[in-house]
């Protein structure tokens, strides 16, 4: 069986416990609970939309495909210029625990504290396990060579009839010589036209 990528998993539980932290956010700045600058501080300032930024983009797998996220080519090119800050899972274990911290203090952050402590643990397990953060590079398009890929045009317009009622030029010929009829059939019922 393979070995479990950790790091994914701690993308997904950052990226969502940073989207929590901004909703607990709003909810406390709005709502103005007694300490509701700790809510400010979970939208604004660095907290939920620092870890949204530094999370959209996913890393790449080292088996295996790793589908992009929507638009996450243009957060992986701000995510390298950190260079190795970004890459280094230590570093993200440790600033994650350090940006909940202040946001444990209120209870409509409470849950999104919890969460980004729980991507901070998987984050430091996924790096004492030796893996780093590597970005996505968009594969070169292969252009199918356009002779190469033709083998004979039809002969025939269309439509066309299936392939299994197709009749090879071959077997025509050998039906004609049979003595098969080779104009209009005749209608064996008589037709009549009447006009009421």
């Amino acid at each position: 069986m393979g070995q479990i990528e950790w790091a994914m998993w701690a993308n997904e539980q950052a990226l969502a416990s940073g989207l929590i932290l901004i909703t607990g956010g709003i909810v406390a700045t709005a709502g103005q609970f007694t300490q509701w600058y700790f809510g400010a501080y979970s939208i604004l300032s660095v907290a939920g939309v620092f870890i949204c930024l530094l999370e959209y983009p996913r890393g790449k797998r080292r088996k295996g495909s790793t589908m992009e996220r929507c638009g996450q080519k243009y957060m992986t090119k701000v995510v390298k210029l950190f260079g190795p800050l970004s890459r280094n899972y230590y570093f993200r274990a440790f600033l994650h625990l350090g940006l909940s911290v202040p946001a444990g203090f209120l209870l409509a952050t409470i849950l999104g504290t919890a969460c980004l402590a729980i991507a901070s643990v998987i984050y430091l397990l996924a790096a004492t396990r030796g893996e780093q953060w590597t970005p996505i590079e968009p594969k070169p398009k292969e252009r199918p060579q356009v002779g190469g890929t033709i083998k004979q045009p039809p002969s025939n317009p269309p439509p066309r009839p299936p392939a299994e009622a197709r009749k090879k030029p071959s077997e025509e010929g050998e039906e004609v010589v049979a003595g098969a009829p080779s104009g209009p059939q005749e209608n064996p019922i008589p037709v009549t036209d009447e006009v009421v």
